[in-house]
């Protein structure tokens, strides 16, 4: 089960705590909760990255870890998907000069800090998982040039989760040997979004 998941279950009440024991500390709450699951999942990926076979880090004896803004509430949003009438093929292009399709599913609205935003949302023809590439106005500086990726979850309700506490870099923030999707132009956004991955310095 991954963190979107888990995350899923404590803010819908599907985890339920046990009353516990006058004697014990009282169980924490879910946002305490929340960040104490972000905090661990990003410390299992400096895991993966440092030791694995497999990491995009091509220097992993000098791996120092990812840098992050810290876990915020305010980026975590449960958002109606807007849908196209009729799924359109995108062309993405690639970090190596390559080309992706995907199709679109809809957009999301949603507000940064007061300022209104909008994304799209869009599919891969080879899985059924939701694909959000996008910029912002971290872009380049605090945050990977190209963009980042997100993955919204689908809810039960017919909306998406859609938390940018998850936004991470595509693999080729990290190595030139990788191909990697560019957020198309619809998908720039002029707003800030502090959350999430941060630039990695190597």
């Amino acid at each position: 089960m991954g963190i979107l998941d888990n995350l899923k279950k404590v803010f819908t009440g599907e985890v339920k705590t046990e009353p516990a024991p006058q004697s014990a500390t009282a169980p924490k709450d879910p946002s305490t909760f929340y960040i104490d699951t972000i905090e661990s999942e990003r410390v299992m990926k400096d895991r993966y990255f440092r030791g694995d076979a497999y990491s995009p880090i091509e220097d992993r004896m000098n791996f120092e870890g990812l840098n992050y803004y810290p876990p915020n509430l305010d980026y975590r949003y449960t958002l109606p998907l807007n849908p196209v009438e009729t799924a359109e093929e995108i062309i993405f292009q690639t970090s190596t000069g390559d080309e992706q399709v995907y199709y679109k599913a809809g957009t999301i609205d949603f507000e940064v800090e007061g300022q209104p935003a909008r994304l799209a949302v869009y599919k891969s023809p080879h899985h059924d998982e939701l694909f959000l590439p996008f910029r912002d106005a971290t872009s380049g500086s605090e945050t990977y040039g190209a963009g980042r990726y997100l993955e919204p979850q689908k809810l039960g309700s017919g909306e998406l989760l859609v938390d940018f506490n998850l936004a991470y870099n595509p693999y080729c923030a990290y190595s030139d040997s990788y191909s990697c999707p560019i957020p198309p132009f619809e998908n720039h956004l002029k707003v800030a979004i502090r959350a999430g991955e941060k630039a990695y310095k190597k």
